[in-house]
């Protein structure tokens, strides 16, 4: 049985085998797009279901796969977990209170993420800058507050129902947090109040060009410690492999000079 998983586990961890399932998760991805198509159902529709359902059948037997190479290791990785939970959703019945469930097929697509090593270390990168991305939204969202308070102060006596309590003032200050329109709102403003131009060039430089710096700035500050973490890895394992080839040397060494003194 253990020879067995070791062969397994050399199939399912090959680059090769990796690439095929990455090419069958490309395809899958396309034949979703295409059910999306009426045309495209008309004229392809059993073979778009067969190629789903193909594709459903690779990825649970891959699943499986690496399920039995592998053991209770399969559980202690984080993305086996992921495809477990995306291939998992699909099995799913997609009749009756359920039928939701077919639309989230594409998630499926997502396996491509666990599949691509690139793909991994971004979104892990992601995922360790989130603590600071939550303190970076709690200060944009204070800073939203505040702006929502001075601009009910200052444009609310104009009339403008875009100002006209703090529910919709927030949500203009965020409108100009995007980006969207905030000129035509600025000119609008200075009809009656020439100056009102200050107050947005202000809220749109702190708001919209410090803060996405900021969350710019957090990510990639992950990605960078995430590459300092993996080159300490990488050395180990490079180091392994130059130690285990040193071993065999050693070891094909000692055989030669045991033959030579049984020869002599």
């Amino acid at each position: 049985m253990k020879v067995l998983r070791q062969r397994v586990a050399a199939v399912v961890d090959d680059r090769v085998f990796q690439r095929v399932i990455i090419g069958v998760i490309v395809v899958n991805a396309i034949t979703l797009g295409l059910e999306t198509s009426p045309s495209a159902v008309a004229a392809f529709g059993d073979l778009l279901d067969i190629l789903d359902g193909t594709a459903l059948t690779v990825f649970v037997l891959e699943l499986a796969a690496r399920l039995f190479a592998h053991g209770p290791r399969f559980f202690r990785e984080p993305w086996n977990l992921f495809d477990l939970v995306v291939v998992g959703v699909s099995l799913l019945p997609t009749a009756g209170a359920l039928s939701v469930v077919r639309s989230l097929r594409i998630l499926r697509v997502l396996r491509l993420v666990s599949m691509v090593p690139s793909m991994r270390r971004v979104v892990t990168a992601l995922v360790r800058s989130i603590p600071g991305l939550v303190s970076l939204t709690g200060l944009l969202l204070l800073m939203l507050y505040v702006g929502g308070v001075v601009a009910i102060n200052l444009f609310r006596a104009g009339g403008d129902p875009r100002f006209d309590g703090l529910g919709a003032t927030l949500l203009t200050l965020f409108q100009i947090t995007t980006g969207d329109g905030w000129s035509d709102l600025m000119r609008d403003q200075m009809l009656s109040q020439p100056l009102a131009w200050i107050f947005f060039v202000v809220y749109l430089l702190v708001a919209t060009f410090t803060m996405v710096n900021l969350f710019i700035a957090v990510v990639c500050s992950a990605m960078e410690s995430e590459a300092d973490d993996r080159l300490p890895r990488q050395r180990e394992e490079g180091d392994s492999a130059v130690l285990a080839e040193l071993r065999s040397l050693r070891d094909e060494v000692r055989a030669l000079r045991d033959e030579r003194r049984v020869d002599a």
